[in-house]
């Protein structure tokens, strides 16, 4: 039998058999580069010929762009959600199930041998002695069933109580603090006349220090139902570090021998757009500062569960928090369900992103194995006698996001705040489902039926022909209408060759109504001479943080999605956020720790936010008459109610190369922005966040030669850069 870990490594060596065979058009040739981590980089050329470019923009064949082409992908991996970007600073707030390796050294693993999900108490530590331990006899709800009785020593004096670590300390900073709790107290147990209340605080670990405390009135504490406390902690401070932690005390004098229950324990800070149960500031705006147009969600893995019970079930992960049972997630935590559908579609409107709303498809990540191919059994499918169980499911959560008050589930989102129904336009049917054996079946039952409520929502299709490299013999027919989601964790070569890869896809594959989603994709590790990804991350193959070659080997690639925009129609990076202290993917798009100072936005996350600022409206016609493709990529268009051409220009080579740019017009000025480094394989990380980002570039007017009705644009594009180059027409 296969831990969660054991079993996550076994589905990621099946992914790199499919994900290596799902483009066998793509061929990779080995040329030995001087500055190749590892002696190699497999590009096709290392000329630095001149390129001569010409711009059309009175004639010629333009293209709408496609408006929503640069996305944010999320799932809950890498603690990116409980524990990060969903603001909850109380780790193991109510008791829901283990925390493996959370927090630090100061907490004796409590972890259940024999339920490995099971309740723990890890995160909490005693004050003044204090017992703690978990209890089921005064159970807060029935999907809170779990709560911390703190039992008072008859003998306690002084200061009595407990204290929450956080997710790897908190961080302390001037601003205020929302914390609630529930409690009960155990009458036979205690006497509870001197009472006054019970006092809330913030401490360092390093200096002992008392940041911010306010004390909570209780006097008469209830025997029979819990009583809810709320309060703010103000806070003035800055602490030196995150080494801090949350306290919650008594007086001894007043409860020596009582005891107590203290169930969904929280503390927020002060979140993104002021959101109750929100965000976190820095990780939300590394979101919206990227531009992303649409955010897909949930899933990602995330959604199938390690099995069909476990799987993210919308209707668990709605209302008020202490309904919210939470579940064994997919990657070896466990999840709150504090970041639940109405917090997503909350996150959309606050960024103004089109929500792409991963749906549960019938198909869950069996924990013994995936994949087909004799490796394992394919996970667990709903069997095709009773989909329309996970149909009716689906169509109860679209009408929860769209329905008007109306309906019975939007009445539901009414009375959770929001009574004005959000808008749905991208459904997707499951997550990677060429995994299993039973798409054939499954997707077709989906596909009709929300088609049927809905039919002007675009559908996407989670396989298409990747199935076959998992023993699996079929293809999906994909409809008219429909979307193909596509992954790909590769190295930097493959990017490069799939430059050109959808210049013809939809006619070449008979698909010519359909489009694509590219949902996940990063540069995984160096480029090898066999060019074959290996997952057991060998440290001298393995990229862990993404590097400057990573960023210009995708940029390349969706340089490609932009000349193509009627087929490719939205990329997403995966995964998006690593939290440093708890990763279990690498490399990832944002990483950061509990302090948000340090939170690093990546090479590729500057060299998407820079693509996706300067997209146009309408694609140029854009031809060379000296110099071809590679090592210089490039790409036209234009904003055309601002009249400003853009021209992206990727230099992946070790040598400048010189570049002219005609124009059939005469442009008023010209403006740029580059990213680059002298080390392909530089990053960006902690104390160090800024080593590559994007710059202006220094343009001499001579490099521009105008006429009265034309212009000639002169530059040698820098070894190993990423540029836009504005020019106002």
């Amino acid at each position: 039998m296969l831990t969660p870990l054991a079993a996550v490594i076994v589905y990621y060596l099946v992914l790199a058999v499919a994900i290596s065979t799902k483009k066998p058009g793509v061929k990779r040739e080995v040329i030995r580069s001087r500055d190749g981590p590892g002696g190699y980089i497999n590009l096709t050329s290392a000329s630095n010929e001149p390129v001569a470019l010409s711009v059309s923009t009175l004639g010629g064949v333009r293209n709408a762009t496609a408006p929503l082409l640069y996305g944010w992908q999320f799932e809950d991996i890498n603690h990116s959600g409980d524990g990060g970007i969903y603001a909850e600073m109380i780790v193991n707030r109510a008791f829901q199930g283990a925390y493996p390796g959370v927090p630090g050294g100061s907490i004796v693993s409590s972890e259940n041998p024999i339920i490995p999900t099971a309740p723990v108490l890890n995160g909490y530590r005693s004050i003044g002695g204090a017992r703690l331990t978990l209890d089921l006899f005064h159970s807060l709800s029935p999907t809170l069933p779990t709560v911390m009785e703190v039992d008072i020593p008859s003998n306690a004096t002084g200061e009595v109580g407990f204290i929450n670590e956080g997710f790897w300390g908190f961080d302390v900073s001037p601003q205020t603090y929302n914390v609630s709790m529930y409690l009960l107290a155990n009458g036979p147990r205690g006497n509870y006349q001197k009472l006054t209340g019970l006092t809330v605080s913030l401490r360092s670990n390093t200096t002992s220090e008392v940041f911010a405390s306010t004390k909570i009135s209780l006097t008469h504490p209830s025997f029979f139902d819990y009583t809810a406390l709320t309060a703010q902690l103000v806070n003035t401070a800055q602490a030196p570090d995150t080494n801090n932690t949350f306290a919650v005390t008594f007086d001894a004098s007043e409860v020596a021998g009582a005891t107590f229950y203290f169930g969904l324990i929280s503390l927020f800070p002060e979140t993104f757009k002021d959101r109750p149960n929100g965000l976190r500031k820095d990780l939300a705006l590394a979101v919206n500062d990227l531009n992303p147009k649409f955010l897909r969600f949930p899933g990602g893995n995330n959604i199938e569960g390690f099995s069909i019970t476990e799987r993210w079930i919308w209707n668990e992960t709605i209302g008020p928090l202490i309904n919210r049972k939470g579940r064994a997630g997919n990657w070896d935590y466990f999840n709150t369900n504090g970041l639940g559908l109405l917090e997503y579609l909350q996150w959309c409107e606050d960024i103004g992103m089109e929500p792409l709303l991963a749906i549960y498809s019938g198909f869950s990540l069996d924990i013994f194995g995936y994949g087909g191919n004799g490796v394992s059994n394919g996970g667990t499918s709903y069997p095709e006698d009773r989909m329309g169980e996970v149909l009716q499911s689906a169509l109860d959560e679209l009408e929860f996001c769209m329905g008007d008050v109306s309906t019975q589930y939007g009445s539901l989102r009414a009375q959770y705040g929001h009574a004005e129904p959000f808008n749905i336009n991208y459904v997707e049917l499951g997550n990677e489902d060429w995994f299993s054996g039973t798409y054939p079946y499954r997707f077709p039952i989906l596909y009709d039926g929300i088609k049927a409520a809905y039919p002007n929502m675009t559908l996407i299709s989670t396989a298409y022909n990747e199935a076959t490299g998992q023993g699996f013999n079929y293809t999906i027919d994909l409809p008219k209408d429909s979307m193909w989601d596509t992954h790909h964790y590769e190295e930097p070569s493959f990017f490069f060759k799939s430059f050109n890869f959808w210049d013809n896809w939809q006619q070449e594959t008979g698909n010519e109504d359909v489009t694509v989603l590219v949902g996940e994709y990063s540069v995984y590790q160096i480029d090898t001479p066999d060019g074959v990804v290996n997952y057991s991350n060998p440290a001298d193959e393995h990229i862990t943080y993404p590097r400057l070659i990573s960023a210009i080997a995708e940029s390349v690639y969706l340089l490609g999605a932009e000349r193509n925009p009627n087929t490719v129609k939205m990329t997403c990076y995966a995964p998006s956020f690593e939290n440093y202290n708890g990763d279990n993917w690498t490399p990832d798009l944002v990483l950061f720790n509990t302090d948000p100072a340090q939170t690093s936005r990546s090479v590729s996350w500057y060299s998407q936010s820079l693509f996706a600022h300067y997209r146009g409206t309408e694609t140029l016609p854009i031809s060379n008459s000296q110099g071809d493709f590679d090592p210089l990529w490039w790409g036209a268009a234009i904003d055309t109610p601002l009249n400003i051409a853009y021209v992206k220009v990727i230099n992946s080579g070790n040598e400048t190369v010189p570049l002219s740019i005609s124009f059939d017009v005469r442009y008023s000025d010209v403006n740029g922005t580059i990213i680059t480094s002298p080390d392909p394989n530089g990053s960006n990380f902690f104390g160090n966040q800024t080593a590559i980002v994007p710059l202006p570039i220094p343009i001499p007017a001579s490099a521009s030669n105008n006429s009265s009705n034309s212009s000639i644009f002169q530059w040698d594009v820098p070894k190993y850069s990423i540029s836009v180059l504005q020019f106002n027409l």
